[in-house]
């Protein structure tokens, strides 16, 4: 008979899946993002926020988790289960198209790692080289993966050890060389800040702390994957606290060591700057190499998620059926097909872009708002219902308020990021409901009830609007 917990994740794998999919692209780029936003004061203060409103969600992933064990499809299940079958495709859809995007921007960046040692070749990640250099990449991983889901895991693994020990040799070469004269002169922004409010420093920096975390539901995305279901919410939890430790030393140190605009000019990564004006370009040449082994391994992970999310969602019928086949090594080679299709269209398109390495990161960022926001909205609704709570009824008012601080966090961060990129998410998302369109047929099922037509409605003229600034140039990617 065979065995039910074959292939199944222990807890310690499942927590370097989350580790392994947070600590991508993002970490190498904290010291230049916050540099030109802010000091260290204004940082302080913008992980405060987003530590706290990124807790509350993760809290949110482990009730739902333990709450509702019934729902392992991940992310766009609970939006789903809370809001809807068009609700459930939206947050399915951005999510994977925020995967998508996340994919491109690791191409850039790997092109603009390259770009420091050979810049009139790889330039700043989108020249023709970069992109070509990109594409055979994105092909050959697209291979190995078809090949199978547990030889990609054990890969990811292997990869989240090596790539954590260039970031924690930098956060110890910072320690080492810490100022703390250098550290006060930057407080609160040093020689050369821009004229800005702390309010506008704080929100400059707000997109990047969201791209930072984007990852902390991965346990939750391989939850049938799990030994253990409890494991789910626990990994979460884990690998939310040890990423954060290190990412707010990344930010906050390298402040002690140079002049914040100093900081601010540094290439990208710009981890590998900071690094290389304190210890020279051996520094530099280091972190590149931890950046090239991250960023690939980051790149394994989602391109594994992407397909999941696109697999999950047509085994639950809200993706059309065609997505929810698997290869004979249990892979879902289509969903993998569309997801590498549509990437190769976004790095090509990186070409035109006039900043891509910051404009995708941003655009990752906003994307995946969405799904979170349904993720919390739904956690209050199952807090409010009781189901699930029956043996602990005590926890109700504690993850509704987990919850609520959760939606306010979300929303603000829609602020934050600023309507250019909110119409610029909805003029993705008009073209994807053809998805939609075409799953709601196959299971002979109404589109729209009215609540959901009036939010169609809504998607369709913001990405009208969208279009609109995209051809006139009022809005510039």
């Amino acid at each position: 008979m065979a065995d039910p917990q074959a292939g199944k994740l222990p807890l310690p794998t499942l927590t370097a899946m989350v580790v392994g999919s947070m600590v991508g692209a993002g970490i190498f780029n904290l010291p230049g993002r916050f540099a030109t936003a802010t000091g260290p004061f204004g940082a302080i203060i913008a992980w405060l926020i987003a530590g706290t409103g990124m807790y509350m969600l993760a809290r949110v992933f482990q009730a739902l988790a333990e709450k509702r064990p019934d729902i392992d499809a991940g992310v766009f299940a609970y939006a789903k289960a809370g809001f809807g079958d068009y609700m459930g495709f939206l947050s399915a859809f951005g999510y994977w198209l925020g995967s998508c995007l996340g994919n491109v921007f690791y191409w850039v960046l790997i092109g603009s790692t390259l770009g420091r040692f050979f810049p009139d070749i790889f330039g700043d990640g989108s020249s023709a080289t970069a992109i070509i250099v990109s594409l055979v990449g994105i092909w050959a991983f697209h291979f190995m993966i078809l090949r199978g889901v547990e030889q990609a895991t054990f890969i990811n693994t292997i990869v989240t050890i090596a790539k954590i020990v260039p970031i924690l040799v930098a956060v110890l070469a910072f320690v080492f060389f810490f100022n703390y004269t250098q550290f006060s002169e930057n407080f609160f922004g040093g020689v050369g800040m821009p004229e800005k409010t702390l309010v506008a420093q704080v929100r400059d920096t707000m997109l990047i702390t969201v791209f930072v975390f984007i990852g902390i539901e991965g346990a939750s995305v391989y939850s049938r994957y799990a030994k253990k279901r409890s494991d789910v919410g626990a990994a979460t939890i884990l690998g939310f606290v040890a990423v954060t430790g290190l990412m707010v030393a990344v930010t906050l140190l390298p402040y002690a060591t140079a002049p914040r605009a100093a900081i601010a000019g540094v290439q990208n990564p710009s981890l590998a700057g900071a690094l290389e004006l304190v210890v020279g370009h051996w520094g530099a040449v280091f972190i590149s190499v931890g950046v090239l082994i991250s960023v690939l391994g980051a790149y394994l992970a989602w391109s594994l998620i992407c397909a999941e999310v696109l697999f999950a969602a047509a085994k639950s019928s809200d993706m059309p059926r065609l997505f929810a086949a698997q290869n004979a090594n249990r892979v879902p080679a289509n969903a993998l097909w569309l997801t590498n299709i549509v990437v190769s269209l976004f790095v090509i398109s990186t070409y035109w872009s006039r900043d891509a390495f910051n404009f995708m990161l941003d655009m990752t960022s906003v994307t995946s708002l969405l799904p979170y926001l349904l993720v919390a909205g739904y956690g209050v609704l199952l807090a409010r219902s009781g189901v699930g709570y029956e043996a602990t009824p005590g926890e109700r008012g504690r993850d509704q308020i987990f919850a609520w601080i959760a939606i306010v966090y979300t929303l603000f961060m829609f602020v934050a990021a600023g309507l250019k990129y909110v119409l610029l998410v909805t003029v993705l998302f008009v073209p994807g409901t053809i998805l939609y369109f075409w799953a709601r047929r196959e299971q002979q099922a109404r589109l729209f009830t009215p609540v959901e037509l009036v939010v169609f409605i809504i998607t369709l003229v913001g990405g009208a609007v969208g279009a609109y600034g995209l051809a006139t140039g009022l809005i510039t990617p």
